[in-house]
């Protein structure tokens, strides 16, 4: 009983010693003053000693403490280190530089939790959005204040202006502008009304809607997105594993150099000296704070890269592969030139539209859109021509809609200027609709698959970060998916492209030895997500493309993509930069004790906390990064 008292009390004491390691180190430094204090002003060697060993001990106790139960794990730590050259120079009666070493190590603790606390800003930032409460509509009707956690699917709730959603769900009534930079890293304001999406942490700045909830608590898109970036900036590379690696066979190896020198030489202060030099601290945390604080840059601005590991492959990419219909275009088939023919035109369009308004075709809203406000009228008589189009009598006229096919058919001509309209109308990649009257031509219109505003200038910037093949892939047509290639000036276009091709087609540029990325934003992509090095979902995607990418742009807006690439170039760059500064630090204090007189147990482990907070400083730049240009 009395040795489980002991025990318990023993834990007790060191966690009140590791939960005290920052006040502790602000008394040892308070006491180191005081010392230098009595030295100078009263002239006591007595005081001045007695202050630094008591420094020293007090400061010494949460080390020793970490540096044991490191021991019994087996594992020679920095804390080990430190412990015995603060006892050797406890030995050797040098309690200066014992109570200075204490003091340092701890205070450069200190400043490293801070200054690591920010490179984690992102996800702190991101869990402060989380809502905490809900309108929730009742059977009465009335509206009462829950929490969050109460919410279910299929709930009616209220957002006013100024709070934020506290579910992912569809507006059923009223309309008002969301700040959505939580989820997309957009600030402009996106307008919501009914059937608009909204997600959980947006901010409605003005108007009221009603919405209901389509998916609650862990499920939202916000709380998907804190997981992703929690498990990202958790996650180790190889370099990191490496590194893991490489410190738990050096620290023990720079222990046994310092008991072989301290014997070779006999001079205990040479020894433990060389173990507070070799330190590997700033080796251990260069490349992970490097990694939180990239993964945070992308998280405020949109971009989900999923770990370290990611950033790796994803900085040496020199390949990229899109899918075209989503990705590059719109998505949505709109009519891009419009040709009248004889007169009569402005009916022609109210039977066109009247024809269309029937019709469950995928261009024919691209066709009413087209044509706007118009007059509608009675459709009877139709028939469907497959593969053709329709012909029906609109206001006592007969009308063919369609392609060539269906006005050959309708025995209506077509003049040389026609023909030659539709021959570069399908140059260019677009369908035809073509609208006969009575058996005569009135109006040819070409329907295509737009590009994405911006995505020429996008991929201009692809190729200046290094990305030096630029292909398109689709299952459109070849003719549709060249002229896409053209307008972007993409290096290869494939058309008439299957999933299981468009995957195939992936497979074999990785095997030439390509380092490939794919984007991509369907069911229909995910095997190409998952068999490129890297795969780019767009967020708007579906759930399936987001869980098998690597990196999620979270607007669907491909303008992203270039400042992605940079920041994983620059975030790779700030790794190998942190461990140069790591490795060199290292090297200059040992090559200064062996070829100079400059370097104390006190110096070595002030530049040792120093190397530290450079590369915990290096990291941070991540945090402000912009692509320039």
């Amino acid at each position: 009983m009395q040795s489980w008292t002991k025990r318990t009390t023993g834990e007790a004491m060191q966690r009140f010693l590791l939960r005290s390691r920052n006040q502790i180190a602000f008394g040892s430094g308070a006491l180191i003053a005081l010392a230098f204090l009595s030295k100078w002003l009263v002239g006591s060697d007595v005081l001045f000693q007695v202050l630094l060993i008591a420094a020293s001990l007090i400061g010494a106790a949460p080390i020793a403490v970490q540096a044991y139960q490191a021991l019994r794990v087996r594992v020679v730590s920095i804390d080990v280190l430190v412990t015995i050259a603060v006892a050797g120079a406890f030995v050797i009666k040098n309690f200066e530089e014992s109570a200075i070493v204490t003091f340092l190590f701890l205070f450069g603790g200190y400043l490293e939790q801070r200054t690591l606390a920010k490179t984690r800003s992102a996800i702190n930032e991101l869990t402060e959005l989380a809502p905490e409460s809900a309108l929730k509509r009742l059977e009465s009707g009335e509206f009462v204040e829950v929490a969050v956690e109460e919410v279910d699917v299929g709930d009616i709730l209220l957002v006013r202006t100024g709070a934020r959603v506290p579910v992912d769900g569809t507006v059923i009534s009223g309309e008002g502008s969301v700040n959505e930079a939580s989820i997309t890293g957009e600030s402009a304001p996106a307008l919501k009304e009914r059937g608009s999406q909204v997600y959980a942490g947006t901010i409605l700045e003005n108007g009221t809607i009603q919405i209901v909830a389509d998916r609650v608590g862990e499920d939202t898109t916000f709380s998907r997105i804190i997981e992703l970036v929690e498990e990202a900036q958790d996650s180790k590379s190889e370099a990191e594993r490496f590194i893991d690696r490489f410190s738990k066979y050096y620290t023990p190896a720079v222990l046994a150099l310092g008991v072989l020198v301290g014997l070779a030489a006999r001079d205990l202060e040479l020894a433990i000296t060389i173990l507070v030099l070799g330190c590997p601290g700033a080796l251990v945390i260069g490349v992970p704070v490097s990694n939180v604080a990239g993964i945070g840059n992308g998280a405020r601005h949109g971009v989900l890269l999923k770990g370290s590991e990611v950033i790796r492959d994803f900085s040496r990419v020199d390949t990229m592969v899109f899918d075209k219909t989503g990705t590059l275009t719109l998505g949505r088939p709109v009519v891009v030139e419009t040709l009248h023919y004889g007169n009569g035109t402005k009916p022609a369009l109210a039977y066109l539209a009247s024809v269309e308004r029937e019709s469950g075709h995928p261009l024919a809203k691209a066709v009413l859109e087209a044509v706007g406000e118009t007059t509608f009228y009675p459709v009877s008589e139709t028939e469907v021509v497959k593969g053709a189009g329709v012909v029906a009598v609109v206001n006592g006229s007969r009308v063919a809609v369609g392609n060539a096919a269906l006005l050959e058919r309708e025995h209506v001509e077509l003049s040389a200027e026609a023909r030659r309209e539709m021959a570069r109308l399908e140059g260019a990649g677009l369908s035809l609709v073509l609208t006969a009257v009575d058996g005569e031509l009135k109006l040819l219109m070409g329907v295509g698959d737009l590009a994405r505003p911006g995505v020429k200038e996008t991929l201009q910037r692809l190729r200046s970060l290094g990305v030096k093949h630029l292909v398109v892939l689709s299952g459109d047509n070849q003719g549709a998916v060249d002229a896409v290639s053209r307008e972007l000036g993409l290096t290869e276009a494939h058309g008439h492209m299957l999933p299981q091709d468009k995957a195939e087609y992936v497979k074999r540029l990785v095997e030439q030895g390509r380092i490939v990325a794919f984007v991509g934003d369907g069911v229909n992509d995910s095997p190409s997500l998952a068999l490129a090095q890297v795969g780019i979902a767009m967020g708007g995607g579906t759930d399936v493309a987001i869980e098998t990418s690597d990196v999620v742009l979270m607007s669907s807006d491909l303008n992203r993509l270039p400042h992605a690439l940079g920041l994983a170039k620059a975030t790779a760059r700030n790794m190998k930069q942190n461990i140069l500064i790591a490795v060199g630090v290292v090297l200059v204090l040992l090559a200064s004790l062996i070829f100079s007189d400059w370097v104390n147990m006190s110096v070595g482990m002030l530049v040792h906390e120093g190397s530290i907070l450079a590369v915990i400083l290096n990291g941070m730049r991540l945090l402000r990064y912009r692509l320039r240009g």
